[in-house]
C-alpha cells in the first residue's frame, strides 16, 4: 500500500467519526434523565480531555521543538486573539458554535500533521489518526447538541453539515502530505496557532469552572497561565 493510499485511508477514518458523533447525539431521547445528565456532561468532559491531549502532547511539543521563542510566542497568542475575536463574533450574532469552531480548530491542523507525518513516522501517524478519531466523536456530540439548543435548526441539515466535514479529514491529510512535509516549521506554526485558540475556546465554552459568560478575559488568562508552562519548558531544555 503506498504512503498516499495510507494517508487518504486514516484521514478517511478520522474525518468520518465526526458524523457519527453527530448521529450518536441523535439518540439522546431513549433515556432522557441520566443521559442529559451524568453521560452528557461525562461526554463533555470527554471532549476537553481529548482536546486538552491535543495541545499538551501533539500541537504545543512540535512548534516548542521547531519554533523560536518569539515566533512560538507570537503563533500562540496569535491564535487565542483571533479566537477570542471570532468568538466575540459570533456572541454578537447570537449563534453558539464555540465547541464546532474548537473541533475544527484541533482537526484540520492535525490531520496536516497526519499527513505529513506518514513520510517519517508512520506508526505515530497512525497512533494521531486513532487520536484525532477519539477527539472527534465527542466533540462532535456535543457540537450537535449546541447547535440544536436554540430549537431552530432542522436535525437532518447539521447531519449533512456534519457529513460534509469527513472529506475534510483526507483532504487535510492530503495536502499535509503533498505540500507540507518539507515545510516543518510552517506545520508547527499552523499546530501551535490552533492550540492558542483550542485553549482559548476550552475556558470559555468547555471548562465548567468559568462562571463568567461571554468574558473574554479570563480564558485569555488561561492562556497566559499555560504559557508560562511553556516558557518554562524551552528555558529549561
Amino acid at each position: 500500500m503506498t504512503i498516499l493510499s495510507q494517508v487518504l485511508i486514516f484521514g478517511s477514518l478520522a474525518g468520518l467519526a465526526i458524523p457519527l458523533g453527530a448521529l450518536l447525539s441523535r439518540y439522546e431521547r431513549i433515556h432522557p434523565t441520566w443521559l442529559q445528565s451524568e453521560i452528557r456532561h461525562g461526554i463533555a468532559a470527554f471532549g476537553a480531555g481529548a482536546l486538552l491531549v491535543a495541545v499538551a502532547l501533539v500541537l504545543v511539543p512540535d512548534g516548542i521543538e521547531k519554533l523560536s521563542l518569539p515566533i512560538l510566542s507570537a503563533t500562540f497568542f496569535g491564535g487565542g486573539i483571533a479566537f477570542a475575536y471570532l468568538d466575540w463574533y459570533l456572541a454578537q450574532k447570537g449563534t453558539a458554535m464555540g465547541q464546532f469552531v474548537a473541533m475544527l480548530a484541533d482537526f484540520v491542523p492535525e490531520c496536516l500533521a497526519l499527513g505529513a507525518m506518514f513520510i517519517t513516522y508512520p506508526a505515530g501517524a497512525i497512533l494521531l489518526a486513532v487520536l484525532i478519531a477519539l477527539q472527534n466523536l465527542p466533540e462532535a456530540f456535543n457540537a450537535y447538541r449546541e447547535f440544536m439548543e436554540d430549537g431552530k435548526q432542522v436535525p437532518a441539515k447539521v447531519l449533512l453539515l456534519f457529513a460534509l466535514l469527513a472529506p475534510v479529514g483526507p483532504l487535510a491529510a492530503y495536502l499535509g502530505v503533498s505540500f507540507l512535509s518539507e515545510s516543518p516549521q510552517l506545520i508547527a506554526m499552523i499546530m501551535v496557532f490552533a492550540a492558542g485558540g483550542i485553549l482559548y475556546l476550552m475556558f470559555e465554552e468547555l471548562a465548567p469552572q468559568v462562571p463568567l459568560k461571554n468574558s473574554w478575559l479570563p480564558p485569555l488568562g488561561a492562556l497566559l497561565g499555560f504559557f508560562v508552562g511553556i516558557l518554562g519548558s524551552v528555558l529549561i531544555d
